[in-house]
């Protein structure tokens, strides 16, 4: 065996070809990520502008056009006015929570990175547009890096992300594009890190160093809303599992011993970079920091969590009474914790059989568990799971039933919310979009808790970290 002389050529011309498709890729979808996000500024600035009324806020809030097929609310206009982000104060370091449930003092309802970022995109702000506006600034850089991982890692798919609806009605609806590009970072770091190395022929770091680095950008997403450190947990038996192996197949075979240092390392980075993070918080303002906790676990689950229980269990209960709030109370916290043990039990299955313990998948499961099975199910909560969408090879339908149904739930739902406020008729195409939105969604995440675990990574994620085989046709010939 030995290479043909013109086996170097055409590697270099596959090599140039590969990067200009790829440039092209990024360009596309660069381009379509911005156009999106502009879209999506275009429709939510229609709630701010001059008049201004008291505390800077706009006279447009919280309609802007009536007419408009894409309500305008965005959070991060109404929580201008409620925390003391339009006094400027320092969050969560002075304030608390009343009896009655009402935050102050700085306090907002989010973890503390969250209440940062709110603060940051305070300063300098006047009126709750420039609040929007500046918050906007702080948003976009998050949604461009989330474009360039997911293009990276899956090449065309990327526009599932960059060119679909909910880029246009969330991207500033609320603070979700930094936690998202934690979680796409986390599975990007052990993407690279699984690599091979043209140079050195091996991997470009140890399973052990690409997870760790991994288990601290999920620490800080848990640390922006949570999520992503439920992730840790299959991050952790992945490394437990000794990874993807790097066998030419890119699957290790079953082993007898696992890694129960490396798989330890991954909880303490996670847990240290949480600590690391709250900590100041704690010592400096710890009634503060309690306070946003408490708010969390004395949330109802009413008409604005907008989940299964509001829509379906009150209809049992007779209503919102003692015997609702107490089902939710038990029911949601049991159901979340048996949707993670089930992802995590199916994922060992499928370790079982392939021997790669698939923690992209358990992830995206428990994640499906956790938006159906919580309390609080925000519209914007698609931008979690979006991504998951463009990292797995779901079935077409099922995508498509999802965003179609998170389209009709998000025009819907915020009609319904002015029409409870105003007391004016009930429309019984919003009840029924409303309804659609909800109960569609529940039925694709109850199925994706089982699909995401058994889905198969998109190219060229899937073959990231498998070695070229020698025996290439255009590299290699016999002589």
């Amino acid at each position: 065996m030995s290479a043909s002389p013109a086996a170097p050529a055409r590697f270099g011309h596959a090599l140039l070809a590969g990067r200009g498709r790829m440039a092209l890729i990024l360009v596309v979808s660069l381009l379509a990520t911005c156009l999106t996000m502009w879209w999506s500024y275009q429709v939510k600035i229609k709630c701010g502008g001059a008049p201004f009324l008291d505390e800077g806020r706009s006279s447009h809030w919280p309609v802007g056009d009536p007419d408009a097929v894409i309500p305008c609310y965005s959070d991060l206009m109404y929580l201008w006015i409620g925390r003391d982000i339009n006094n400027h104060v320092f969050p969560f370091i002075h304030g608390g929570i009343t009896p009655d449930g009402k935050l102050f003092g700085g306090v907002v309802e989010y973890p503390v990175l969250s209440g940062m970022l709110m603060w940051l995109g305070a300063i300098g702000a006047h009126t709750d547009t420039e609040f929007f506006q500046h918050s906007v600034w702080l948003l976009v850089p998050f949604g461009l890096a989330i474009t360039v991982m997911l293009a990276l890692m899956t090449r065309w798919w990327v526009l599932l992300w960059a060119a679909t609806p909910p880029l246009v009605l969330y991207a500033f609806h609320n603070w979700e594009l930094p936690v998202v590009a934690t979680a796409v970072g986390a599975v990007a770091v052990m993407a690279w890190g699984s690599t091979i190395s043209p140079r050195t022929g091996e991997r470009r770091l140890s399973v052990r160093t690409a997870a760790i680095l991994a288990a601290i950008l999920l620490g800080i997403g848990f640390c922006l809303k949570l999520y992503p450190g439920f992730f840790v947990l299959p991050l952790a038996i992945y490394v437990l599992t000794y990874g993807a192996g790097a066998g030419p197949g890119g699957a290790a075979p079953l082993r007898r011993k696992l890694d129960w240092v490396g798989a330890a390392w991954v909880a303490v980075a996670a847990t240290l970079t949480v600590i690391a993070i709250q900590l100041p918080f704690m010592v400096l303002g710890f009634e503060g920091w309690r306070a946003a906790l408490s708010f969390q676990g004395q949330r109802k689950a009413d008409v604005d969590t907008n989940s299964i229980w509001y829509w379906g269990l009150r209809h049992f209960t007779g209503g919102q009474n003692d015997t609702y709030n107490t089902l939710v109370g038990l029911l949601s916290p049991m159901l979340i914790v048996a949707a993670f043990a089930l992802a995590v039990f199916l994922g060992w299955r499928v370790y079982q059989r392939d021997g790669v313990y698939p923690w992209i998948g358990v992830s995206a499961s428990m994640l499906a568990g956790f938006m159906l099975f919580h309390k609080v199910h925000s519209p914007q909560y698609t931008l979690w799971i979006l991504p998951f969408f463009v990292l797995l090879q779901v079935r077409w339908p099922v995508i498509a039933a999802y965003l179609i149904a998170d389209f009709i739930l998000d025009t819907t739902i915020f009609r319904l919310f002015g029409i409870y406020t105003s007391g004016s008729p009930m429309k019984w195409w919003v009840i029924t979009g409303v309804n659609v939105g909800v109960w569609v969604h529940a039925v694709v995440l109850a199925y994706l808790i089982v699909a995401f675990v058994r889905a198969p990574l998109r190219e060229p994620l899937a073959s990231f970290g498998r070695r070229v085989r020698p025996t290439e046709p255009d590299l290699v010939t016999t002589s």
